[in-house]
């Protein structure tokens, strides 16, 4: 299997998550989550001495008081092994949670020693702010602190407190008018912890206070301070949580997918079973899309920013959508074993329910994830655009290094004032001479080609940038280019052409003076390319070729085409392919255009007879166009797994519903907000595949699963529109939602198409599952 690390994190991250696997494996075997379940206090204090001596118990906390001092990134690649080697020490309620609330008041002596205390393992704290079931934010209090013979007392209840054995608890209550946080022992006279088993054999707690005394010493914080630090707790609480669940997940498919490997049924492994195989690879999209998240950069953004706590929601979502779909899968995998104690896959089942009980699970935070992301896009779109933006090229400008709202808004400018308004969101794809204009403009400003390097005429853009580029114009309502020559065959020649031919074809292709499609798939050579039959036959100083290619997209329009042909019927159906290229003006060539679906000449099938094309237009070697091939392949499933298409679709699903009043409904809310968290996790995972691009390496098999999500993401927001536009939904004829043009059946025929190009995903879900899964064949 391919050697795909869990988290991209730093060096020294990395080291603490090496140590933490290995102090799991050695101290904390599976078998003392039987022992300890359901036994008060549920834990081992002696386990705990060894925690803290680890230096786990401080990681959080400050270095004057004798802590690490480090972040939640440390923090998240311990709870990832923790996942993976669950163990009943309450780590994440005490040295995350609690010391979260506590780093987020300001220095005070009570304060002071009870973090220098958790730091050396002396005391065991916990958060006590719940009151209500379903809280998923802060809430003002009910437990009340008043004044009875001149001393302090509280009465009233905290619920799903954890941990539920502790030396004692920070207590969010009301007093005076205002909100106060007390530090609250164990064992204080009027104090009564009723301890509850969770499911996962954890112990929570509900705290009843009958008259309990107060010390006013112990007061912590009053007023504001409070929620801000119950707030700060809660988010940090999640992101790790988030991690805790990636690491079950991650086990869970490991174990499962052993499993698959080694039982065998009627003679063969289980795992060889395409349906299994296509489970496990859901499943394992699902733990990537989550790993994206956790490595995402939003989790750098200042704590208290709309984009933090977007990112801590979507993580908690997607991270417990993950853990719990693969653990409920390694049970089914597993048959009827799976379901008894002794299997280890239901104890990560128990964990994963308690985790996403705690804090909310997938819905809950999807609808927070929904209204921080909807602050943050609210707050990008009313920037001001800078005006006016110059139509001609900078080369001194570095994009990257310039400000993301500055680019958002030099982007914003540039589009409202050359981008057609008569194309804004147009329901069909558009032909070279309507968009001709808008590429010509790009091409002034030199930004036709984002991901090129500069030294080609490239804007050589971060993954990050790129993706702030397409959400500004498909916010605008943009729409695609004829962009072949961009997308595929620019990067082709820049990697494997000769630099005769880089010279030839890359300045034109960016003026516009060369339009390209491509030729690949041929009537009985579609999903399996390697039995294409268009031959190339060598004579002189040329190619001789003939044969047919179909679905070749626009190719009326374009001036070039290029395509792979047999240049060698001998050898191996792979072996054998040549990768050329070819004008479409010459003699023997005939285009001819397919109606689609939609009544659109989108596609053609073009006819090659006795074609003569010079032998220089060979891309690399002789019968190697089969690695080339591949490689386009890869680009184009970087292309087609770009947000792109699913932002545009999605936004005009949010025109829809605003057109329509439909955010009051719940369940076109939580519909909604699943489509943006699925179009925002998109991102992610995008970003981490164009990175690899960036940096010139060889994109891995597992590109599949971008093409796989983003298409199937875009195509289930498609019939979203279809179904909330009501009658409109089947309406030839666009209508207007706003200043959106939405053609809801057009956007669908659009989106189906995309599940098939490019390789149908039930291909790619057999490439993931053979050289990714490495299950048998």
């Amino acid at each position: 299997m391919q050697n795909e690390a869990a988290l991209d994190a730093s060096d020294l991250t990395r080291v603490f998550q090496d140590s933490a696997r290995a102090f799991l494996e050695r101290e904390s075997p599976l078998a003392r989550l039987r022992l300890w379940r359901d036994q008060v206090p549920g834990y081992d204090r002696a386990m705990w001495a060894k925690i803290a001596d680890a230096g786990w118990t401080g990681l959080l906390v400050p270095e004057e008081y004798g802590g690490l001092g480090l972040g939640l990134r440390e923090c998240m690649a311990i709870g990832q092994e923790i996942g993976r080697h669950p163990l009943p020490e309450p780590v994440l309620a005490v040295a995350v949670q609690a010391v979260a609330a506590l780093n987020a008041l300001r220095p005070a002596p009570a304060r002071d020693t009870l973090l220098r205390r958790i730091t050396q393992g002396g005391a065991i704290v916990g958060l006590a702010w719940q009151e209500q079931a379903g809280t998923m934010e802060y809430e003002p209090p009910t437990l009340a602190v008043c004044t009875r013979d001149g001393k302090r007392v509280a009465h009233g209840r905290k619920r799903w407190v954890h941990p539920g054995a502790a030396d004692g608890w920070l207590v969010v209550c009301l007093e005076d008018g205002q909100d106060a946080l007390y530090w609250v022992a164990a064992g204080t006279a009027g104090l009564r912890a009723e301890t509850q088993a969770r499911v996962d054999g954890s112990l929570c707690a509900e705290l009843a206070f009958d008259g309990a005394l107060l010390q006013g010493q112990d007061c912590l914080a009053r007023g504001p301070a409070v929620e801000r630090a119950v707030r700060a707790a809660d988010l940090a609480a999640r992101a790790v949580q988030s991690a805790e669940l990636a690491g079950i997940a991650r086990q869970a498919y490991t174990l499962t997918l052993d499993y698959l490997k080694t039982r065998v049924q009627f003679g063969r492994p289980i795992g060889a079973n395409q349906a299994l195989q296509h489970r496990m690879v859901d499943a394992y999209m699902r733990i990537r899309l989550a790993e994206a998240v956790l490595t995402d950069p939003a989790g750098d953004a200042p704590p208290e920013s709309a984009r933090f706590r977007a990112w801590v929601s979507r993580l908690k979502s997607r991270c417990a959508q993950a853990a719990l779909h693969m653990t409920r899968q390694a049970i089914q995998l597993h048959g009827a074993i799976g379901y008894t104690d002794e299997c280890d896959v239901g104890l990560y089942l128990k964990r994963a329910l308690h985790l996403c009980g705690w804090l909310g699970g997938e819905r809950q935070n999807r609808r927070l994830a929904a209204r921080d992301l909807d602050e943050e896009a609210s707050a990008i779109a009313a920037a001001p655009a800078l005006a006016p933006e110059p139509a001609q090229a900078d080369a001194n400008i570095d994009w990257n290094a310039m400000p993301e709202d500055e680019f958002r808004m030099r982007v914003r400018a540039f589009v409202r004032q050359y981008y057609p308004a008569a194309l804004c969101h147009p329901p069909r794809r558009l032909h070279w001479a309507d968009i001709r204009e808008w590429y010509l403009a790009l091409s002034r400003k030199g930004w036709l080609a984002p991901a090129w390097p500069r030294a080609y005429g490239g804007m050589a853009l971060e993954p990050g940038r790129i993706i702030a580029m397409m959400e500004e114009m498909e916010a605008h309502g943009v729409a695609r280019m004829p962009d072949q020559g961009i997308i595929n065959i620019g990067p082709i020649l820049i990697r494997y052409g000769s630099e005769a031919q880089r010279q030839e074809y890359l300045p034109r292709i960016l003026s516009g003076e060369h339009i390209w499609c491509q030729g690949y798939s041929e009537p009985d050579a579609g999903s399996d390319l390697a039995s294409l039959r268009t031959e190339a036959i060598v004579d002189g100083d040329d190619f001789v070729v003939t044969g047919q290619k179909i679905w070749t997209t626009l190719a009326q329009d374009a001036t070039h085409i290029f395509m792979l042909v047999r240049t060698d019927k001998t050898a191996k159906k792979q072996a054998g392919i040549s990768f050329l290229l070819s004008p479409l003006d010459i003699p023997g060539i005939t285009v001819r255009p397919i109606r689609n679906i939609g009544g659109e000449e989108e596609f053609c099938v073009v006819f090659f007879d006795q074609v003569r094309v010079p032998r220089a237009n060979l891309v690399g070697q002789p019968n190697q166009g089969w690695t080339i091939a591949k490689a386009l392949l890869e680009y184009e499933r970087i292309f087609v797994g770009s947000p792109g298409q699913a932002r545009y679709a999605l936004n005009q699903l949010r025109r829809t519903g605003q057109m329509h009043g439909l955010f009051a409904s719940e369940t076109f809310a939580d519909r909604y907000a699943a489509s943006l968290l699925d179009v925002a996790d998109l991102q992610s995972l995008y970003a981490g595949f164009a990175d690899i691009v960036k940096r010139g390496e060889k994109l891995p098999a597992s590109v599949s699963l971008l093409k796989i999500w983003a298409t199937e993401v875009y195509t289930r927001i498609a019939m979203e529109i279809v179904e909330w536009s009501f009658e409109r939904g089947a309406d030839a004829q666009p209508f207007m939602a706003g200043d959106t043009r939405i053609t809801p059946a057009g956007r669908l025929y659009n989106a189906a198409v995309t599940t098939i190009y490019g390789g149908t995903n039930e291909i790619q879900r057999n490439i993931l599952a053979k050289q990714v899964l490495e299950l048998p064949m």
